[in-house]
Formats: C-alpha cells, structure tokens, sequence
C-alpha cells in the first residue's frame, strides 16, 4: 500500500513539473509569445530580460530558454541550494531556505537592478514559484538581514499562516507586494507563476513581486499583537512597520496602481492540477476516489486526525466492497513549536495520523502526507506514511516525540518518512488516505 501510496503522490508532482506547465501556457509564435491565446510581441528595439527565484524556478527558466534562445539578452534566477541546473543565458544563484541567507540578498539586488535598468522597450519576464518569498531578501532601510531572519524564524515557530507571513515580508522588504513591477516601470512585465498558496491569491505567492498588494501596515502591526511578535522582533523591524502605518513610508502598490496596466500575470501550476492527477493514478490502481472540495488548514496534528475522519466517512458512504478507496486532499497546515525536535508539518501529521490509528485499532488505512516540493521542514524528508501497526510497542515515547515536535525521529525509527529529494516543483502539501475494504459487504 505505501507503494502504491507513492506511485499516486508521483503522478501528481508529475502533472506540476513547472516546465511541462508552462509550455502548456506558453509557446512561441514568430516573434511574439502566445500566453493563453494572447498574442505578446517581442520588443523590436529593446532588452528581453528573464528573472525569478523559487524551488522550482530552474525548470522554468530552462522552458522559457528553449522557448526565447537568443532572444533572451540577460537573465537571473534565485533558487534553493540544491535546486538548480545549468542554462546558458540566464544566471542561477543558490541560496537560502526558509531562513534568508546573504547570498540570497546578493542575489535579489541583482535581480532588483536588472528590473531598475529596464526601459519602455524591454520586456521583463518573470517566474516565481513556491520558496521565492524567502529566497529574495530585501530589507528597507533600517531593516538588516539579521532582522529578516529573526522575523522569519519567529514566524515559522507562532504557526503563523502563509498569507501573515507574506503580509509581513512585503512590508520589510523592497522585492515582494508589487515592488518588483514597481521597479520593472515602464517596462512591460510578463509573470508566470506556480502557486504554493491556498486559493491560488496572486498576491500571496512568492509574496506577490508583479501583484497588487491587498495588505497594509496597520494589517502587519496587527498581526505583530496578535502573535505577541512585537517584544520578540529587533526594535528597528517594529518600528519600521509603524513609520509605514503612520504615513512616513510608501505603502505597497495597490490594484488601482497605474503601473500593473503594463503587468500580466498568469498560474502556470497548482495544487488542483496535482490532485487531478494523482485522482486519475489511484483510480488506475483500482481505487475508487474521492477527491476533498476544500484545501485543509489549521493546526497539523489536529487537521491528520481530521482527515482521518472524513477519509472513514467517506470510505463508508461511498466506498465498495471488495475495492481499495482513496481519499485525495490537498493544503498547508501550520506547526506550533512547543518542543526542541526535528520534524515538518507533514511529519508532524504523519505521527499523529499514525498514532490515532495506532490508539483507535484501526488497521485499514494507509495514509501519506507530503510536501510536493520534497522538502518538509529543515529536514531531508518529503513527509511521512500513516500507519497504524508501525508504532506497535513505541506508543509511549511517539507521543512524547510528538509533544516535543520530533516527528522526523519517530517516524525515521518506525521506517515511515519519504524521501524524494528535491522535486523542482512546489503546489502546497497533498494527503492521500487509503481505505482497505471488508470483504462483507460493508466498504469501511
């Protein structure tokens, strides 16, 4: 079942691959692109200038090379260590994640001062996927690297969601919230985008660099009271947000912005593609599936139990005797620190999926939660199966594991993680849950 658990989560990252996505948007026409059916000339006199960042930006920068060849004159892409692969017009830096690092830094002032340069007659293209948020550090004035990266770690560790945590970012930095188009102007800009974020908010993924940026500073300094941030972060990063909400500070470019009128977005990718497939993988295996309508949220450990519920509910309206039903969900949960272990959000699910079927007796379903980008927390793990016999005589010590946020060791000693290694890819987390049948008729 764990086989067949993966041969599932493999289709879907399959059907994501952020190349394969964008050539389905995107091909070229003469000597224009043509985006969706809309034709975008080349420029006749001016620069086509190609730059990104993000754990999957490699493979679309390869993409939009094969696409552009020597029409591209200069390019620059951010990507995760590890992540990147050789191109021959467009530059790649590694950096970075989730904690900014100053390579990152170097790196996003290049980018910046490539968008600066750009004309009237340039076209800037833009590719961003899930990561590019903490791989473009650009701090304002009076606002140091060192600052970033408290904030962030501070961030990761409340369970802040991934639209607080953007809303923050853009404001302490010159890159996110529609900077980027801001400094792109008065070029035209053209952005691809594979979204990591809940509800695919343009504005959210990457934090938004071409977006209208629907956050504010009064948004942020709430925030900040909300998470009993404000005592916590360096004093110059508060007050930073405060001079904003009282005026002394630009705010981010807002939808009615002139500027977004030479801006072009467009998803190339995202977490529904991946479901879609995965759905159509488990029903080649013989599964009957059921696919969950809404994105899961909320606390990690709480939303696998969740999960597992719905998965049983499901199985049994709708399950069949006889066939293997599969219960198909895609998200982003959060992780509150309250312990000093290793482990992601979808580890952290694992265990407590596997330890309330372990608790429940319940021995028919097989679940797998996994990060599509292969790397869940500062960890080398994608995520982890859900097994109910695999804890059998380490109930105790698996839930003090989970109590001190160790899930990657628990699930590492019952032989539960998955490994993948990077996938250049990032449309959020996917959770495929298994339900053996009984063979009396009765689905579940």
């Amino acid at each position: 079942m764990r086989q067949q658990l993966e041969r599932i989560f493999r289709a879907g990252l399959a059907a994501v691959a952020p190349d394969a996505a964008l050539r389905r948007h995107v091909r070229r026409e003469g000597d224009a692109l043509c985006v969706d059916g809309e034709i975008w000339p080349l420029p006749e006199r001016g620069r086509v200038l190609v730059i990104g960042a993000g754990k999957g930006a490699a493979p679309l920068a390869r993409a939009m090379e094969g696409l552009l060849g020597e029409r591209i004159n200069e390019g620059a892409i951010i990507v995760k260590y590890g992540h990147g692969m050789p191109l021959e017009r467009i530059q790649v830096y590694e950096a970075a994640h989730p904690v900014p690092d100053t390579a990152g830094q170097a790196a996003t002032r290049h980018i910046l001062r490539l968008a600066e340069e750009a004309g009237p007659d340039d076209l800037v293209i833009c590719l961003f996927t899930g990561g590019a948020s903490a791989l473009t550090p650009a701090p304002v004035p009076g606002v140091t690297l060192e600052d970033t990266q408290r904030l962030t770690a501070s961030l990761l560790a409340c369970g802040a969601t991934i639209q607080e945590m953007n809303a923050l970012r853009k404001h302490l930095s010159a890159f996110g919230g529609g900077q980027l188009a801001r400094a792109a102007a008065p070029a035209r800009v053209l952005s691809f985008l594979v979204s990591d974020v809940i509800g695919d908010d343009m504005g959210v993924i990457a934090s938004g660099p071409t977006s209208p940026d629907a956050s504010t500073f009064a948004d942020c300094l709430e925030l900040l009271a909300r998470y009993g941030l404000e005592e916590k972060l360096p004093p110059t990063l508060v007050q930073s947000l405060r001079d904003g909400a009282a005026g002394r500070r630009p705010e981010t470019p807002k939808a009615d912005d002139p500027l977004f009128r030479q801006v072009c977005t467009r998803i190339v990718a995202g977490n529904g593609q991946a479901l879609a497939a995965a759905a159509q993988a488990a029903r080649e295996l013989g599964m009957a599936v059921h696919v969950r309508e809404r994105p899961y949220t909320g606390e990690a450990r709480e939303c696998a139990v969740r999960l597992m519920y719905e998965a049983r509910e499901e199985a049994r309206r709708f399950g069949k005797a006889g066939q293997t039903f599969c219960y198909l969900a895609g998200g982003e949960c959060t992780v509150t620190l309250c312990g000093t272990g290793r482990g992601g959000r979808n580890q952290e699910m694992a265990l407590a999926a596997s330890l309330h079927l372990r608790e429940a007796g319940e021995s028919r379903i097989t679940a797998l939660f996994a990060g599509t980008d292969g790397t869940d927390g500062p960890t080398d793990a994608a995520g982890g199966f859900a097994d109910g016999q695999a804890l059998a005589g380490r109930e105790a010590e698996a839930r003090e594991q989970l109590a001190q946020n160790d899930s990657y060791t628990a699930l590492e000693q019952a032989g539960l993680l998955l490994r993948t290694g990077p996938t250049l890819t990032n449309v959020m987390d996917m959770a495929i849950l298994c339900v053996e049948s009984q063979t009396d008729g009765n689905a579940a």
